[in-house]
C-alpha cells in the first residue's frame, strides 16, 4: 500500500512538472529602432504562444551586425532569431550560416509580402534565407519654408537632376542654406534607381561587378557637380553635424527611405511640425532605401519557436501597422496597404497624405539581387567618390580602379 502511495506521488509529481514546465525562451538579436517593433510585439506573441518567452537583445547598429557576423562564423553566442538591416542582408544570406525558410512553410505567405523585399532575402542559389519585416521606399524630404523663401517649387526641385542642382544653387543664393547634407546623397540615389529586374546595385545575378558602368559614372558626375556648386554641407549622414543641420534647417533636403519621416518627427527635428514635406525622388527615380529582415541561424537552439516568431512578425497585420505607426517602418505585408491609416493626413508633414506617395513608390521598385560583398563594394565606391570630390580625381579612372579593388577583395575574376 505504501509503495502504491509513493508511486502515485511520483506520478503526480511528474505530471505536475510536465503541465507546469517552464516555457521555452528564445533570443531575438536586434538593433535600435528595429527592436522597438519586436518589443511591441512580444506581449501579443507570448499571449498567442504562452509556451514561448521572447528575450530581445539590442546592440548599436554596427556592433550588432559585427557580433552577428562573428557568431555565424564561430557558431558561438548565436540568437534564435537574427535581425538584419538591408545593407548587410547580402553578406548574411550568402554566408551559408542561415536556414532556408522554405521548409518552415514560408511559401504559404511570401506572395503576401512586397515582392522586391522577398527577392532581397533570396540568395544566389535561389534559397530564401530570411523573411522581410519592413521596407524602405525611397523618398525626398524637404523644408517647404526654405524652398518658398528661395522661390523654388517642388516641381522645379524634382523635375530632373540638373533641375535639382539648379534649385540648390538658387536656395543657397537666396537663403544661405545648403540643398543637401552631402554630395554622396545624390550618388546613393542614382546608383539605386531604376535598375533592371534581377540586377543588383553593385553586382548582377551572375556576380559580375557593375561599378565601372555609365550608371555609376553619371552618379559621380552629378555628385561632383553638386560639390562644385557649393550646395552640399559636407557632413556625413547620422553624424551629430548631420542631425543638427536637419534640426536647424541649414540643410533643406534629405533623400532617404520613407522611414526618415519617423526619425525627423521623433527625435531629429520634433519642433519642426508643418515645415517638412515629402515627395518622390528627383528625376522620377524609384529606389529602395533600407528595410529589415529576420533570419534563423542554422545552429540556433530553438528553431521551431523562432519560426513562429518570425511568421508572426511578418504576417500579423496589427504588428505590421504598429511598426509603421511607431517608427515609420513601412509594412511589408501588402494587405496592410489598404488600411485607413494610409489615408490619414500627417500634421508633421503639413497635412500631407504622404503614405499614399510611399505606397505608390513600392509598386514600381524592381526586384533586385543582393550580394555578400555589397558592403565591401559600397565602401570601395564611397572611397572612390571621395577622391573625386576632394582631390578632383578622374571619374573613369577611379571607377576602373574601384572595379579592380572589389574584384580583388571579393576574389572574383
Amino acid at each position: 500500500m505504501k509503495k502504491n502511495i509513493i508511486a502515485s506521488a511520483i506520478a503526480a509529481s511528474v505530471f505536475s512538472v510536465s503541465v507546469f514546465a517552464a516555457p521555452t525562451e528564445i533570443t531575438v538579436a536586434s538593433f535600435p529602432n528595429f527592436n522597438q517593433v519586436a518589443e511591441i510585439a512580444v506581449p501579443m506573441f507570448e499571449k498567442k504562444y504562452p509556451d514561448i518567452k521572447v528575450k530581445v537583445v539590442t546592440l548599436a547598429y554596427a556592433d550588432h551586425h559585427n557580433a552577428m557576423t562573428t557568431a555565424l562564423a564561430t557558431g558561438a553566442n548565436l540568437p534564435d532569431v537574427m535581425g538584419i538591416e538591408y545593407s548587410y542582408v547580402g553578406q548574411f544570406i550568402e554566408s551559408g550560416g542561415l536556414d532556408d525558410m522554405s521548409p518552415y512553410g514560408a511559401g504559404a505567405f511570401t506572395d503576401k509580402l512586397v515582392p522586391y523585399s522577398v527577392a532581397q532575402a533570396t540568395n544566389s542559389d535561389g534559397v530564401l534565407s530570411a523573411i522581410p519585416a519592413d521596407i524602405g521606399p525611397g523618398a525626398t524630404f524637404y523644408r517647404k519654408d526654405i524652398l518658398d523663401a528661395a522661390g523654388v517649387t517642388e516641381e522645379e526641385l524634382l523635375k530632373d537632376w540638373d533641375s535639382f542642382i539648379k534649385a540648390g544653387i538658387k536656395i543657397k543664393e537666396k537663403t544661405g542654406n545648403y540643398l543637401i547634407a552631402n554630395a554622396v546623397d545624390i550618388k546613393d540615389i542614382v546608383i539605386r534607381s531604376n535598375l533592371k529586374e534581377g540586377e543588383g546595385i553593385y553586382f548582377d545575378k551572375d556576380q559580375n561587378i557593375l561599378v565601372n558602368s555609365e550608371r555609376f559614372k553619371e552618379a559621380f558626375r552629378l555628385a561632383k557637380k553638386a560639390r562644385d556648386a557649393g550646395i552640399d554641407a559636407k557632413v556625413a549622414a547620422w553624424s551629430n553635424e548631420w542631425t543638427e543641420s536637419l534640426r536647424r534647417g541649414t540643410v533643406s533636403v534629405q533623400m532617404m527611405g520613407a522611414w526618415l519621416g519617423g526619425h525627423l518627427q521623433g527625435w531629429i527635428a520634433p519642433d519642426a511640425t508643418g515645415l517638412w514635406r515629402t515627395s518622390q525622388l528627383p528625376d522620377g527615380a524609384m529606389a529602395s532605401w533600407g528595410g529589415s529582415f529576420y533570419a534563423i541561424p542554422k545552429k540556433a537552439e530553438h528553431k521551431a519557436e523562432a519560426w513562429k516568431f518570425i511568421e508572426f512578425m511578418a504576417t500579423d497585420k496589427e504588428i505590421q501597422l504598429a511598426g509603421f505607426k511607431e517608427i515609420n517602418a513601412f509594412p511589408v505585408l501588402i494587405s496592410t496597404h489598404n488600411d485607413d491609416f494610409f489615408n490619414q493626413e500627417i500634421a508633421y508633414l503639413g497635412g500631407q497624405k504622404a503614405r499614399l506617395n510611399w505606397r505608390e513608390t513600392t509598386k514600381h521598385i524592381p526586384a533586385l539581387t543582393v550580394d555578400r560583398y555589397d558592403e565591401v563594394a559600397r565602401q570601395v565606391v564611397n572611397d572612390a567618390l571621395e577622391k573625386v570630390l576632394e582631390k578632383d580625381a578622374n571619374i573613369d579612372q577611379v571607377l576602373a580602379d574601384a572595379e579592380k579593388q572589389i574584384k580583388r577583395r571579393a576574389r572574383r575574376r
